[in-house]
């Protein structure tokens, strides 16, 4: 069995000690189901808050400080997000608001004493999905369906899915044994793509998902056709998206470097990636969403994914990428994109 380290029971103690103080927190999430069921674990915890999705990439930039203007906060937590511009952090401070941070990405600490830090990565290199860390500071049992979906979308099988297997033998399934596989071949997964899709959708309609989300009583909530109408609908609608691309892109699976790239008005790169990742995982996946002047860029491979993305993008201008050492994004400017593929095809030679 593995040994479970993570954050340590101090950092776990102190996290919880913030929530308490906090009134009227607002939490700014990254924009994926680690960052949404992080949100609504702490949110489900406390009681009380807001949530608002990060949308900028690689950072948490300055132009989110107006939501901390509306909304008149008295604490910020950021959760499962690399990076956060000084210009937010400068504003943050200027208000004199505590920022807590929760994060497990592989990057260099803040320098900023004034941030409350927490990373498992810098206890012991591991680097549990954020819902998981907020399901341990949390420890609500009824809560266990959102930190699992959590994991998984992350591709983080956690020690706690044997229970939820108990708890929900429909929604899990047999011989589940890997991440991927609840994802792509349960119930349970089917719901986590639904919410994946939802955070894709108009910001009304996200803010009436985390209404909705926050209240839920169980996860079997989330495929109640008159319950969850809205989420059901934005969810067929792109689906069917989708699956078309994912299908086409399985067109491209023929060499040991997977390049697919599309344009459109959806952004769903780091989804297509996941899945051609379970259906080639000796291949590197390379997925790229073009839009404007840029393409925004999902990397999956078995091996260090991280060191090939960051060499790739060296020397071209105003590139930026990060990640994990199995998922990595990248951003480039489309007129570098061949550029960007040549060089990960010499590096993975």
């Amino acid at each position: 069995r593995q040994k479970i380290k993570m954050l340590t029971k101090e950092q776990i103690n102190e996290i919880r000690e913030h929530l308490e103080k906090a009134q009227n927190p607002l939490f700014f999430f990254d924009n994926d189901d680690d960052g949404l069921c992080s949100f609504l674990l702490l949110r489900r915890y406390l009681g009380r808050g807001k949530g608002v999705t990060i949308k900028s990439f690689p950072d948490l930039n300055v132009s989110y400080t107006r939501k901390i203007q509306e909304l008149k906060p008295d604490y910020i937590f950021v959760l499962d997000k690399p990076d956060i511009s000084k210009g937010f952090i400068d504003e943050v401070k200027s208000l004199g608001l505590p920022l807590v941070w929760i994060d497990h990405h592989n990057v260099s600490k803040p320098e900023d004493k004034d941030i409350f830090y927490y990373n498992p990565y810098f206890n012991d290199k591991q680097n549990e999905p954020v819902s998981y860390l907020c399901y341990k500071i949390t420890e609500k049992k009824e809560d266990l369906w959102i930190a699992i979906i959590g994991c998984i979308s992350d591709g983080y099988f956690p020690d706690f899915a044997k229970e939820f297997a108990e708890k929900y033998p429909e929604l899990w399934g047999k011989n589940i044994n890997t991440a991927f596989k609840a994802l792509y071949t349960t119930e349970i997964g089917k719901i986590s793509r639904i919410l994946s899709f939802g955070l894709k959708d108009r910001t009304s309609q996200v803010i009436t998902m985390l209404k909705f989300l926050v209240q839920c009583k169980s996860p079997l909530d989330v495929l109640d056709e008159e319950k969850a109408h809205s989420i059901l609908h934005r969810f067929n609608q792109v689906n069917s998206k989708y699956s078309a691309l994912v299908e086409k892109a399985k067109k491209f699976a023929r060499g040991r470097l997977l390049f697919f790239q599309y344009g459109g008005e959806l952004s769903l790169s780091a989804d297509i990636a996941n899945e051609l990742f379970f259906l080639y995982p000796e291949k590197i996946i390379v997925v790229a969403y073009l839009k404007g002047s840029k393409a925004n860029i999902s990397l999956r491979w078995e091996k260090d994914v991280r060191k090939v993305t960051l060499e790739a993008i060296s020397g071209l201008e105003g590139a930026t990428g990060g990640g994990h050492e199995h998922a990595t994004g990248a951003q480039v400017s489309i007129e570098d994109l061949p550029k960007f593929k040549e060089a990960l095809e010499r590096l993975v030679r």
